[in-house]
């Protein structure tokens, strides 16, 4: 009797084995991605963060799932990202969903809007009002899931060959600006051309454009903008606070075990804080060097950005009478923006501004 229960004891266990290890192996298959990018290499903190990214999803998974990143061009051009990921040309991408305002204004949400929420509001619309349920299901007809995973900070108002006063020294300017930034500025006189990071600089210097914008001092110090324009405008009211997004295939996301769909949403969550943190800690120095080779720094005057805002609420009430899924998020996120200005009026918007004014202590 005793070695007919073993020998059954024995045998129950050995299926067990059998049949855990296959089930082990399911939830920790090895995969090798691609993800193509919007960024040059060049940009180490926008494509830098990609390679953060794609380094903790192999360290959380024992390198099992390996996670390739390929800089604008390598694989689609950068504003292809979108297309590339809808296709299955690629599983993933990083791109900033402004770019894609053309096939539904929608996409903006997901980076910024003019005269939007900043960093730390936008991350809160998305994660805790609701800003990311409303842009996961808009994405799903495009094939894609959704991701946060960075942002710059706010912006500076981009390089002009010549200084910008007043409104009407913005009509007939040809100017590099993505999103529908381009559209309320086009309310204004200028002409918006849409263009990758890596494509700028030419343009600019060639003459093809008048003006850029890119992200902020860190940045278009690498890209040489000082080298051929002369003035730079803040703020970039376009971009308070611009998210930029991992794009994932559908069926590609709906494939991934559930450990390692868990991974991808902390690395991309943790490649959020290191953007955003690198900017913060890089952009200062950058701003002096620039000011020492003697660009011009100017605010964009009070009219100027009155006018801004004008055109830009009347363009997207436009939208809003015209688009019911961008007024159904639209309608959430200004809410959302009232609330938080409100808010940010008293505490952090109070201090901020009594910081600034501080003069710089004095060396001991």
């Amino acid at each position: 009797m005793q070695r007919r229960k073993f020998l059954k004891t024995a045998g129950l266990a050995a299926a067990a084995t059998t049949v855990a290890a296959p089930a082990i192996a399911q939830s920790t298959p090895e995969l090798k991605w691609r993800l193509t990018v919007s960024w040059p290499k060049s940009l180490d903190t926008l494509y830098g963060a990609c390679e953060h990214f794609a380094k903790r999803v192999a360290e959380c998974t024992d390198n099992k799932f390996q996670i390739r990143v390929f800089a604008a061009g390598e694989i689609v051009p950068g504003l292809q990202v979108l297309d590339a990921v809808q296709n299955g040309t690629v599983e993933m991408g990083h791109t900033a969903s402004y770019y894609y305002f053309g096939k539904d204004p929608t996409f903006a949400f997901d980076t910024a809007m003019c005269f939007g929420l900043n960093a730390r509001q936008q991350f809160a619309w998305m994660h805790h009002g609701g800003g990311l349920q409303l842009l996961r299901e808009f994405y799903k007809g495009f094939n894609v899931h959704l991701i946060p995973a960075g942002n710059t900070g706010a912006q500076m108002g981009g390089w002009f060959r010549k200084e910008i006063k007043t409104v009407e020294d913005l009509k007939g300017l040809k100017m590099r600006i993505g999103g529908q930034a381009g559209l309320v500025l086009a309310k204004l006189g200028v002409v918006p051309q849409q263009l990758a990071g890596g494509d700028i600089y030419p343009a600019l210097e060639k003459g093809t454009i008048d003006a850029a914008e890119w992200v902020g001092p860190y940045d278009d110090e690498k890209l040489g903008f000082d080298k051929v324009a002369q003035f730079y405008y803040y703020p970039g009211w376009w971009e308070g606070g611009p998210q930029v997004s991992v794009y994932v295939n559908t069926k590609s996301w709906d494939a991934l075990p559930a450990g390692y769909k868990a991974v991808v949403d902390a690395a991309a969550a943790e490649a959020n804080g290191w953007m955003v943190a690198k900017y913060d800690a890089l952009n200062p120095a950058a701003l002096k060097r620039l000011a020492a080779k003697k660009v011009q720094l100017k605010a964009f005057s009070r009219p100027v950005l009155e006018a801004s805002y004008q055109a830009s609420v009347e363009l997207y009430d436009d939208i809003s009478a015209k688009n019911a899924t961008f007024k159904k998020v639209y309608d959430s996120w200004l809410a959302f923006r009232n609330d938080q200005n409100l808010w940010f009026r008293f505490a952090e918007n109070s201090f901020d501004n009594f910081m600034a004014r501080l003069p710089a202590p004095k060396k001991t």
